[in-house]
């Protein structure tokens, strides 16, 4: 057969010419962004159903059960409270010390566990990520989802807490549902960067719980960032950088909406803003960062 040069240049001469000639693309290759997203929705309901699962599973061998969820913030708060506003008198100078601390706790413990966990959402689940084909960010996004539903049941056991300790009811409550839907976002974001972490450097596991330790220390869990430092006791900047801390943001937020006490004091009016600029960093920087490596995850 004679083919004449304008056949030859027409004709795919290499295997990648003729897989792209027939809308062939390379397996486990990083989609685009936006198509990314558009395939993470389709996978909602394996998101939640994932979590659902996990939380199900997570004390499913203890005679407590789901308990557990209520149980663990509870007694670490029991332990902070002897330690810290017993022993150190972190409580002088703080109204309503215990719905203070309760608040602290329950919040800090949703945010912990999420950066903790995300450090092993791709590396804990190889097996599924090599098995089967689905945007890797479910895992993450699936991990925060879950513990955002345990964060709820706790959130209810506090609000019967708070109303226990004599704190009255108010629209200010409702302020309640904008913080935890920004500190989400967050630690959604801090899972999904954790994550590729994680998913390169499985020690980095290890490691978390003495950063998140140091962490909750400076975002004012268990006292008052105001009282300890006071404001002519450490330069500005100490003081600015540790009320601007993400956590203590979020706590703050939280605090504010719940306690009476904390109400009594306004907040600065930047504080919704720093809120929302920390979600949005995180969020979005978080999940764009994690699915540049998309066809990094579940190779080695």
């Amino acid at each position: 057969m004679i083919t004449t040069p304008l056949d030859r240049q027409a004709a795919p001469r290499t295997p990648a010419e003729l897989a792209a000639a027939h809308g062939l693309t390379v397996s486990g290759a990083r989609p685009s962004l936006s198509r990314y997203v558009r395939d993470l929705w389709g996978r909602r309901h394996f998101v939640t159903a994932f979590a659902t699962a996990r939380m199900a599973a997570q004390y499913s061998g203890a005679r407590l059960g789901q308990l557990w969820h209520l149980v663990t913030p509870l007694l670490n708060a029991f332990v902070y409270f002897f330690v810290f506003g017993v022993v150190m008198k972190a409580s002088h100078g703080v109204p309503d010390y215990l719905p203070f601390l309760l608040t602290g706790v329950f919040v800090w413990d949703f945010i912990g566990s999420s950066v903790n966990a995300g450090t092993r959402a791709i590396h804990g689940n190889l097996g599924l990520v090599r098995a089967l084909h689905f945007p890797r960010a479910s895992l993450p996004i699936a991990v925060v989802v879950q513990l955002f539903q345990q964060l709820l049941v706790t959130m209810g056991a506090l609000l019967i807490l708070l109303l226990a300790f004599g704190q009255t009811p108010t629209a200010a409550w409702l302020l309640a549902v904008p913080a935890l839907l920004l500190m989400a976002v967050f630690c959604a974001g801090c899972a999904l960067a954790m994550a590729r972490i994680g998913a390169k450097t499985p020690d980095v596991s290890q490691l978390m719980p003495f950063v998140l330790r140091t962490w909750m220390y400076a975002s004012g869990v268990m006292w008052s960032i105001d009282t300890m430092l006071g404001k002519d006791r450490f330069p500005h900047w100490v003081l600015l950088a540790l009320k601007t801390n993400p956590a203590a943001v979020y706590i703050d937020l939280l605090r504010f909406a719940l306690i009476d006490g904390f109400r009594a004091h306004n907040l600065p009016p930047h504080v919704w803003a720093v809120a929302a600029g920390w979600a949005l960093l995180a969020g979005v920087g978080g999940f764009v960062w994690f699915w540049k490596a998309e066809e990094e995850y579940g190779r080695g």
